[in-house]
């Protein structure tokens, strides 16, 4: 039986004329911001340093959420969330469950969900009973930066627990500026976002630094897009901010003392305090299990604490960021909300409560000392489960160590060319596994010539431990059946990479190769038709990326591609496993394109388009080819004393697609919405 997405050859072809038009403006891509300005996009992969506040201090105005996307705003029926702008991600893949907004399993370089990591300035953030609740931060993305996509050598020297790559935000400097947006559409969608920012008088600071604070609030409600699929979801935020800069002053330009043409402030210090609560309801058919006319929710309540400062200490480009941050997640999953009381077969018992409790703490430097340059961290997190079903291991609580030390030096030629070196060794501990000695090395070499910018290679090796609902599921019973017996996992990753310029394109591109010993993955067998069984794999992924940019004064795009290959191995069950859930479930070819066009004055298209050829799957039932398309257009009148309004029209899945991006987990189908927002 064809299906909607197996028509992907002339979907292309009327696609392929978009993605090549002329755009009338080639600065990129326009940002949901509280100012309307405008970002150009960039297509480089950020490194640990580029994730620092001074990397952001060219936009200090912008809400930018991710810089290689079109849409920064959310899925139509939600409000933005830090994962919103993740989904055409081209470094990242999004496996959704309804939308990335109500749960997403966020993908890396072939990795799974378990292999990413989440940061906030210098602290990690984790839930250790699922990867998939890792996503759940329940931050405003106003208040954070664009993230940085650590991977191979950057992600063992920046990550921890994730042995894929990582996804680093920073925390934003506050500005007086806010927003107000609402929005309503279909299956009886209405939601609204607020945003305000203030920055207090000079007079008013402490210690010689400026004090600013923030609040957001936030509230989506949706039927959903198919029946019992709607979501509840409110968020509240507030943020206390000192901090202190100083001007700076391009070399070889005029200072003018009056307009201050060339004065840019550059973060000296930062501290932020952070409280924040995310309310999460969602309802979906088959939201975890495989069983017909079964309906589930999961209910889900998260509470952040976060403190974290970031000095720039006297050397160029050397700095000193540390934090602590105390997270709950509770959650309410009920199998069937037809009778919320029944057994639940996917863990035995009756409704399944679970509380995890993290609290964390983060430090990491760069120092330099006469011609080499230390960069160091550690990390420390304790975290604890109580749960009615998660149960059948030997503990419910773990506290986690990772100390890192790497020093590099810079060799400077002739024509602004420069080799780097790196070397050093992390090691990761815990109270409940043995530790792990892992080490890294990259070389870099920088302006080759005059298209080949960088040059890299990297070798990197890292180590994380399982999570609770591997760990503690009943072995021999429900649906989804643990190991308490479950070990280290490692992954040794090799990288080469390039980034270059021809003209008015510039590229990105990657080859890489890991190989994970003892991954955990969630498997299928015909033998045990009704248990997802977590089991222990050896699988290498040798993979290919390209991110490509083209600007012009008439226009511009970004393009991403990913091809993909893995060989795995279950080792004593490699007879028994018919399907995996999550390692085997990746694109082999992904194909992605953020696009904008200005018509007319004051009018704005974006659009993200993804086409995909995923690896075949027994337990999906869709086809395994999918074109994805989200598109919003957008109207900013001249109306005096109105300059900040602005109307839109959102639709997700365009095509109305019925892929399934996690097999047997329904797709979300066609949705749109239409609003107003408005900035001061």
């Amino acid at each position: 039986m064809e299906t909607k997405t197996s028509k992907i050859p002339r979907l292309l072809i009327l696609t392929l004329p978009i993605l090549t038009i002329g755009l009338p403006t080639a600065a990129g891509l326009c940002a949901q911001t509280q100012t309307h300005a405008h970002a150009q996009l960039q297509t480089q992969p950020q490194s640990q340093s580029d994730t620092q506040p001074d990397a952001v201090v060219t936009l200090p105005e912008m809400a930018v959420y991710s810089r290689r996307v079109a849409l920064q705003e959310p899925s139509t029926a939600a409000f933005a969330m830090p994962v919103s702008a993740l989904g055409f991600e081209p470094l990242v893949d999004v496996q959704a469950r309804n939308m990335g907004e109500a749960q997403a399993d966020i993908t890396i370089r072939g990795g799974i969900f378990e292999n990413t990591g989440f940061r906030a300035g210098a602290v990690p953030l984790h839930d250790p009973q699922t990867g998939h609740y890792s996503a759940e931060i329940p931050i405003a993305p106003a208040m954070l930066t664009a993230p940085g996509i650590l991977t191979g050598a950057d992600n063992a020297l920046g990550g921890w627990n994730a042995n894929a790559g990582t996804i680093a935000y920073q925390w934003r400097r506050i500005t007086t500026t806010g927003m107000a947006s609402v929005a309503a559409g279909a299956h009886d969608t209405v939601r609204g976002e607020f945003y305000q920012g203030y920055v207090a008088p000079a007079a008013t600071g402490i210690l010689g630094r400026r004090l600013a604070f923030d609040v957001a609030a936030a509230r989506a409600d949706s039927d959903g897009s198919l029946p019992w699929g709607e979501l509840r979801f409110s968020r509240y935020n507030m943020r206390l901010q000192l901090s202190k800069s100083v001007n700076y002053y391009n070399k070889g330009q005029r200072l003018d003392a009056q307009t201050q043409l060339y004065n840019h402030a550059q973060t000296q210090s930062q501290t932020d305090l952070f409280v924040g609560r995310q309310d999460k309801f969602i309802g979906w058919p088959n939201l975890y299990t495989p069983y017909a006319g079964v309906y589930e929710t999961d209910d889900m309540r998260t509470t952040l604490i976060a403190l974290n400062h970031f000095e720039k200490l006297p050397a160029d480009g050397d700095y000193l960021t540390l934090g602590g941050a105390w997270r709950r997640n509770e959650d309410h999953y009920v199998f069937n909300r037809a009778d919320p009381g029944a057994l639940n077969p996917a863990f035995a018992t009756g409704p399944a409560w679970h509380t995890a409790w993290t609290w964390s703490a983060g430090a990491e430097t760069l120092v330099s000392t006469n011609q080499l340059r230390w960069r160091a961290s550690a990390a420390f997190i304790a975290d604890k489960l109580e749960s009615t079903s998660l149960i059948h291991g030997r503990f419910n609580t773990r506290s986690h160590w990772k100390l890192m030390l790497a020093p590099e030096r810079t060799w400077n030629f002739a024509a602004a060319r420069a080799l780097t070196v790196r070397a050093g060794v992390s090691c990761d501990d815990t109270n409940r596994d043995d530790a792990a000695w892992s080490p890294v090395a990259a070389i870099e070499f920088r302006g080759l010539n005059k298209h080949i910018s960088l040059l890299r290679l990297s070798c990197a090796a890292s180590s994380q431990v399982p999570d609770y609902t591997a760990l503690n599921s009943n072995a021999s019973a429900g649906l989804f059946r643990g190991n308490p017996n479950l070990g280290r996992e490692y992954a040794n990753n090799f990288e080469a990479g390039v980034r270059a310029a021809w003209g008015a394109w510039t590229f990105d591109t990657a080859v890489f190769h890991r190989r994970d010993r003892n991954l955990v993955d969630w498997v299928y067998s015909a033998a045990l038709p009704n248990a997802r069984v977590a089991s222990t794999v050896d699988v290498g992924t040798l993979g290919f990326e390209l991110t490509a940019r083209y600007t012009a004064k008439w226009g511009g795009f970004v393009l991403g591609y990913t091809a993909l290959t893995k060989d795995s191995d279950y080792g004593a069950r490699s007879d028994l496993v018919d399907a995996s859930f999550y390692t085997l479930n990746y694109a082999r070819h992904r194909l992605t394109a953020a696009i904008v066009a200005r018509p007319w004055r004051g009018w704005e298209i974006r659009l993200d388009n993804e086409a995909r050829l995923q690896q075949p799957n027994a337990l999906r039932r869709s086809s395994d080819e999918a074109l994805l398309t989200s598109a919003g257009i957008y109207c900013t009148p001249s109306v005096a004393g109105w300059r900040g309004l602005r109307f839109f029209a959102q639709i997700t899945n365009a095509w109305d697609s019925d892929f399934e991006e996690i097999p047997s987990v329904p797709a979300a189908r066609r949705q749109w919405c239409a609003g107003a927002m408005c900035s001061w």
